[in-house]
């Protein structure tokens, strides 16, 4: 199930890190294998874990080998819903909600009801929810579906360093913010509050000198801390009580977060209303009047970020994605890029 209370008074928030962790690998050991067509990837734009996969298809080129099924962003304690479709139901799985591939994996599926969540659409199963793994794998395994040109989000040779900054932004950062915001005490806030502030000025210190976080092209590192960064003044810096500073006033990170922004492949993939539709009105322990904030303003996202200067480019050796197809794209009214 989805959590119902996010906050658990007097406790720090711990997240539930239990996922069905079968892979889909060229070798089949788990009894499933890259197929174009068979898997349907279950997102939702407003969820950052989510996004980071839906940047990842789009990036490596995999939008023709497996399908996208795009949750609402407003769930209730059962399930995330499909009620931005016809009918309320997945267009492929038939679905009206999430739990139905849990439940048709296990009747008695005890864990949480997550995106991203891999489907087998010839079972309508489950396959996987184990995000950071999918992440990987869709890297590795499903390399012989890439598009040409697609960039190398995870170098042999950087792999090391990648994991090793993934391990404090993941905890202190991605994971940090929730950890601020569903604190169930000052003293469990205060002691988030410092973690995430201390490895937000630690990237920023990184990020001063070079213009990624790791090698001179955007790595998995860059996607991972870049979906918490977006949402970092529309959601974060009030609801989650993470306000020292904006990220507007974080000159570094506030550029850097542009330049990724403006760069095709990822923040034609945002969609900032779902995000604060899902946040404030889903999450009513910390909002309980569901009153949804106008702002802030977008258009900054679009000025000039300054960041070529530092060196590098986006895509190293690779290119930049084509244009988002017609059926994925972010309502013009919920982004402030242009339509090309």
């Amino acid at each position: 199930m989805v959590e119902e209370n996010y906050v658990k008074p007097g406790a720090e928030y711990v997240r539930d890190a239990q996922y069905v962790t079968t892979r889909i690998t060229r070798d089949g050991r788990d009894g499933f294998v890259p197929e174009a067509g068979r898997y349907r990837l279950i997102a939702a734009r407003a969820c950052p874990w989510a996004s980071r996969q839906i940047v990842l298809r789009r990036l490596l080129g995999l939008e023709e080998a497996i399908s996208l099924g795009l949750a609402g962003p407003v769930h209730d304690v059962n399930s995330w819903t499909f009620d931005l479709d016809p009918g309320g139901k997945d267009p492929v799985l038939g679905y009206e909600r999430l739990q139905q591939a849990y439940f048709a994996l296990d009747p008695d599926y005890p864990l949480g009801i997550t995106v991203p969540a891999w489907v087998d659409t010839t079972t309508g199963k489950l396959v996987s929810n184990d995000f950071r793994q999918l992440e990987v794998d869709m890297i590795d395994e499903w390399a012989d579906f890439h598009r040409p040109g697609a960039p190398d989000l995870y170098p042999a040779e950087l792999r090391e360093e990648i994991d090793a900054i993934d391990s404090w932004v993941y905890r202190s950062i991605n994971n940090g913010v929730y950890r601020c915001g569903f604190a169930g005490s000052q003293e469990s806030y205060d002691k988030a509050y410092a973690e995430l502030f201390d490895a937000l000025d630690r990237a920023s210190e990184i990020l001063g000198s070079q213009r990624y976080l790791v090698g001179d092209h955007i790595t998995l590192a860059d996607i991972r801390l870049a979906m918490t960064l977006f949402r970092f003044d529309p959601v974060y810096h009030g609801h989650f009580k993470t306000n020292r500073s904006k990220l507007t006033e974080m000159p570094v990170l506030w550029a850097y977060s542009r330049d990724l922004f403006q760069t095709p492949g990822i923040g034609d993939t945002v969609d900032f209303v779902q995000i604060k539709q899902h946040y404030y009105l889903t999450q009513r322990d910390v909002n309980p009047s569901g009153v949804m904030p106008q702002g802030p303003e977008l258009e900054n996202w679009l000025e000039p970020h300054g960041r070529e200067s530092l060196g590098g480019s986006p895509f190293g050796a690779g290119a930049a994605p084509g244009p988002v197809s017609a059926g994925e794209r972010v309502p013009e009214d919920h982004t402030p890029l242009p339509r090309s």
